[in-house]
């Protein structure tokens, strides 16, 4: 029992992939038909977001509902302002049993001193 817990545990954490701004870009213009969620608030979203990034605020009531209706099959791509909320969005991820997960490593801060691109809506 002790070890198939281990064994489930140790499943889940390798479907989180943390990654920097440049590699986290590259694997998301790579991917088919790829997932972007943007896990600020909404006003932090209204701020400036990632291009085609689905806003989906990680402390609302209805963020894990949400989540459960995207596409497992799809890679995810997560950020956040610094990278904390998105860690916490990605465990949630890998919970509801999504299998490819990208977390940006330092969130929109280190996207935007990366000198990429942001949307305003």
């Amino acid at each position: 029992m002790v070890l198939m817990i281990a064994v489930t545990f140790f499943a889940q954490a390798q479907t989180v992939n943390k990654l920097d701004t440049q590699n986290f870009d590259k694997k998301l213009k790579e991917a088919k038909d790829p997932v972007l969620i943007d896990v600020r608030t909404p006003g932090e979203y209204a701020q400036g977001h990632l291009a085609n990034a689905i806003s989906m605020d990680i402390y609302s009531n209805d963020f894990k509902s949400r989540a459960s209706k995207l596409d497992k099959s799809k890679p995810v791509f997560v950020y956040c302002k610094a990278g904390s909320r998105s860690d916490s969005a990605a465990d949630v991820l890998s919970d509801l049993g999504f299998k490819e997960i990208y977390d940006l490593n330092g969130g929109i801060i280190s996207w935007q001193k990366a000198n990429k691109p942001i949307e305003k809506k």
